[in-house]
């Protein structure tokens, strides 16, 4: 088996991606933490985050993946991270207002940074496709999610120590030195050639081509449309601020626990797929999991035992953890790879959608539904979701990653 690590610079860019994780999920911790303290009767603060993400990343992703197949993917990359850097410098600015300038401050950040998300979500794959050959695609895929759950474990639990023991701004400083360090690993990766142009497209025609490739690999778009609306209504991390203040009783430190349960999780499993990879039906896997993770959220939702939400919260990681690395590998498998760009924001359209609009849904049903109730609908509505799914989705019940690995990339 081939394994993504061999090559030096597919090392230098998980450490890019790593240090740049650690940066968001720092600004992520930080932003509904302190909206809940500042306003903690009112969740639908919490769900305006996520639309405020939302906007600039999901409409700039089609630009974004359009860029990634024709400008040189490590200058954009760079280019992305320094926005991050300069958002982190930016929301520092909410630890010193309150009121509503807290408020427009950390919206305002957490806008550009949904911007920088536009163009880095895209490139990054396509970056690391032109680093890792095939026969390594699904341990590229696991390594990723291993780095990425690593530190989305390790950076919250860090910023709510700093938070408690050393002060509001600590967390910040962290921030840009890791968003400094993600610009300076990518800039050891050498340069690559563009990707090979075909007859020239018009503008409107190249952009969206992305979509129209989606649209006609059924199991393309069936595996992102299961992960959109799967956490769309089963998500729950958007209310953890409010679940451990009103229900939950913990503090910054606890918030923390809760927030890092399902990374953790997310990141044994990754481990353990290096071993044992989901090769052998791959798709019925990919449901079972799902299907899993929409009754840890039913879980979460009602328990009022601290150590029990957190086991819910990790066994929603796991199972989670599985899907993203199946999920990953089809993205991987099916793109050719003058498209890469544009199929990588597609997909990360589909991502946007379900994380950042669900942040927006899940402040609206808590605030017309209640805080419980809501969690609990949402994750019925996953299990609703998975055996559609597995009724009419045959491409992706079917599907056995073994013999997509061995089949020629002409074949796309």
């Amino acid at each position: 088996m081939a394994h993504a690590t061999d090559y030096p610079e597919f090392r230098w860019l998980l450490g890019a991606h790593g240090c740049a994780t650690i940066c968001t999920r720092i600004l992520f911790f930080w932003a509904p933490f302190a909206l809940a303290k500042a306003y903690p009767e009112e969740p639908l603060y919490l769900g305006l985050l996520g639309l405020v993400q939302a906007i600039p990343a999901l409409s700039l992703a089609l630009l974004g993946g359009h860029l990634a197949d024709f400008l040189d993917r490590r200058n954009l990359l760079r280019y992305s991270y320094g926005l991050q850097w300069l958002c982190a410098l930016g929301m520092s600015a909410s630890v010193y207002t309150d009121g509503w300038i807290r408020l427009s401050v950390i919206f305002v950040s957490m806008f550009f940074l949904g911007v920088a998300r536009g163009f880095a979500d895209p490139t990054m794959p396509s970056l690391e496709a032109q680093i890792v050959p095939r026969m390594a695609a699904l341990s590229a895929a696991t390594w990723t999610t291993i780095v990425w759950h690593a530190c989305a474990v390790f950076a919250p639990l860090l910023a709510g120590a700093l938070i408690q023991h050393v002060g509001n701004i600590a967390p910040f400083g962290l921030a840009m030195v890791c968003s400094s360090l993600s610009i300076a690993l990518v800039s050891w990766i050498s340069p690559k050639p563009r990707p090979q142009r075909g007859p020239t497209e018009p503008f409107g025609q190249a952009i969206t081509a992305g979509w129209r490739f989606v649209i006609n690999r059924r199991i393309l778009w069936t595996s992102m449309a299961l992960d959109l609306f799967a956490v769309l209504f089963g998500g729950a991390i958007a209310m953890l601020p409010l679940y451990a203040d009103q229900i939950l009783h913990t503090g910054p430190i606890g918030l923390g626990v809760l927030n890092a349960s399902p990374m953790l999780g997310a990141l044994i499993c990754a481990i353990v797929c290096i071993r044992f990879p989901p090769r052998a039906h791959a798709g019925k896997i990919l449901l079972s999991s799902v299907f899993g993770f929409g009754l840890c959220m039913i879980v979460f939702a009602l328990s009022k035992n601290l150590a029990l939400s957190i086991v819910a919260l990790f066994f929603s990681g796991v199972l989670d953890g599985i899907s993203v690395v199946i999920r990953k590998s089809i993205l991987r498998l099916y793109s050719p790879e003058e498209m890469r760009g544009r199929i990588a924001a597609v997909n990360s359209i589909f991502i946007g959608a379900s994380n950042e609009l669900g942040e927006l849904e899940s402040g609206l049903a808590a605030h017309w539904l209640g805080l419980v109730r809501s969690v609990v609908l949402g994750g019925v509505a996953t299990l609703c979701i998975v055996l559609g799914v597995s009724i009419f989705g045959k491409e992706v019940r079917e599907f056995d990653m073994r013999s997509e690995i061995q089949r020629k990339p002409k074949d796309d």
